[in-house]
């Protein structure tokens, strides 16, 4: 099999050949943004949702964009091509470059830009049939959620906290209420109902999260963007999990306890086939 490439400040190269200076920002400070872009079947899967958002962060931290969008385009697919198209999840990271470490905001310094691509793999059976474990934590992050940003300590910490008790993924709580996970939105289902937290400054506006809501309007489920405490979570009849490379996964178990009917239940079922069928699209050239 032939090495992994990635790009590295424009130029394609195999990735241990690839470095960075140790006085990079992005090493000292966490000084950076990301976005993950899933392909499937060598095709971007809404490609324009993810350069928005991650626009929208390089703006929030006032970076300066480094490519314009058909440059992006350009990169991340020529990046696929030479790994192999077929199933991808693609790594991209603008950092604010090399400097003398300072925490004020160099001038005229190059941003730093960093893609990789990883073997994107598919939702097990074992999933589909028993779904995963979850635990609740207070939310100990930031307050800018809603930036993509590798600054990523506390997310790795409480996703750690849930490793440590057997579950896949912590649910978080702030002043009373669900936000996300540590490395996924969240949504519950209550008497037949979608719910999931409003997008605000406390969690990532996901794109799965926000397709998972087309798909919902288009096939006439019933959703709403509403906010919602621990309490509710636990009373719920079914609790899912999004993110780009998670896709959907159903939680069957909180807190040792089983949600629901303790499997993956009825529209659980209908969306993921929804999604499949969507992602077949993408395949098939008929998505974006």
């Amino acid at each position: 099999m032939s090495a992994e490439i990635v790009y590295l400040n424009g130029e394609f190269l195999p990735a241990e050949k690839a470095s960075v200076s140790v006085l990079e920002r992005g090493f000292i400070f966490g000084d950076g943004v990301y976005e993950v872009i899933p392909v499937y079947g060598g095709r971007l899967f809404r490609l324009d949702e993810h350069l928005k958002r991650l626009t929208d962060s390089l703006s929030s931290v006032q970076i300066k964009n480094p490519l314009s969008i058909s440059q992006w385009r350009d990169v991340i697919i020529e990046l696929v091509a030479r790994n192999g198209g077929g199933d991808l999840s693609i790594y991209l990271q603008v950092t604010r470059g090399v400097a003398t470490r300072d925490h004020a905001f160099p001038v005229n310094v190059p941003s730093t830009l960093f893609l990789m691509a990883n073997p994107l793999k598919a939702m097990s059976d074992e999933v589909h049939k028993k779904g995963v474990a979850a635990v609740t934590a207070e939310d100990i992050r930031w307050k800018y959620c809603h930036i993509k940003s590798i600054s990523l300590l506390g997310h790795v910490m409480l996703r750690q906290q849930a490793l440590d008790q057997n579950a896949s993924e912590a649910i978080l709580i702030r002043d009373g209420h669900i936000t996300e996970g540590a490395a996924s939105n969240v949504f519950i289902v209550k008497n037949g109902e979608l719910i999931t937290p409003p997008k605000s400054d406390f969690l990532l506006p996901g794109i799965t999260r926000d397709l998972v809501l087309e798909i919902a309007a288009t096939h006439h489920i019933p959703f709403k963007e509403a906010n919602f405490t621990p309490q509710v979570l636990s009373g719920a009849d079914e609790v899912w999990l999004t993110s780009s490379t998670k896709e959907i996964l159903p939680v069957t178990l909180l807190n040792g306890f089983p949600v629901g009917c303790g499997k993956p239940d009825i529209l659980w079922q209908r969306m993921i086939a929804l999604y499949q069928e969507y992602k077949q699209n993408i395949r098939k050239n008929l998505s974006h």
